[in-house]
């Protein structure tokens, strides 16, 4: 049976602060709480995941560096990156987490294949790839049977912030992105069609939930459409 999710269309922001709303989100959930997608870009940030290594952040300049509390390794976000964070009820779905990350991968490659971008996965070395170049880095969280972090995407970039890292804890990898690729720049005609296919791969219903951090104390309805 299909279940609703509350979508979240954040625009441009920082890293912290949705990260600490993730966390309390989460906390805050109980058996009952509706499932939740946001869909964001961030301001420049790299974030090291609980795997990764100081020695992956080569020459990071002026951007800043956050450790935080997903799985993998070193990644950047930027403006002209969709970020989604799935925040889903794997008890609920009856999901594992390998499960969760081939769907959420495959949302993607499905997304690509819309403009003709031929993508894949790989054994080991989760995310998205293109040839040899990586597209989309997946690095998720699983807290008390429910999901934080999720997802970024490459649609139009600049690409040189990876030049400071070690993407994903592998020296010279190469990234790519969709606008460099035949697919559109526009991030809003992507993240439409990225929200069809995770809405398909997870059966669930998008329903539009106003564009900021959840009010976690109100109580207030969140849904006001269809989206």
């Amino acid at each position: 049976m299909s279940r609703p999710v509350l979508v979240r269309r954040l625009g441009r922001q920082p890293y912290v602060p949705v990260w600490h709303a993730m966390q309390a989100f989460t906390d805050a959930r109980g058996p009952d709480t509706p499932d939740e997608l946001w869909l964001l870009q961030h301001e420049p940030v790299f974030t090291l995941g609980q795997a990764g290594k100081w020695e992956h952040v080569l020459l990071p300049g002026d951007i800043p560096v956050v450790a935080v509390d997903r799985g993998g390794q070193v990644t950047y976000h930027g403006p002209g990156q969709i970020v989604a964070y799935p925040l889903l009820d794997l008890r609920r779905l009856r999901l594992g987490v390998r499960e969760l990350v081939c769907r959420i991968e495959q949302a993607v490659i499905d997304t690509l294949a819309e403009w003709n971008v031929v993508a894949l996965r790989r054994a080991g070395a989760p995310g998205v790839y293109v040839g040899e170049a990586k597209i989309a880095a997946l690095g998720l969280r699983v807290r008390r049977g429910c999901t934080l972090h999720g997802l970024a995407f490459n649609i139009d970039m600049d690409l040189e912030p990876f030049r400071r890292i070690n993407p994903c804890g592998y020296q010279g990898l190469a990234v790519t992105q969709l606008a460099d690729l035949g697919g559109p720049g526009s991030l809003a005609r992507v993240e439409e069609v990225l929200l069809a296919e995770l809405a398909h791969q997870f059966d669930l219903v998008p329903q539009v939930a106003r564009p900021r951090l959840p009010a976690l104390q109100t109580g207030a309805p969140e849904a006001v459409a269809g989206a």
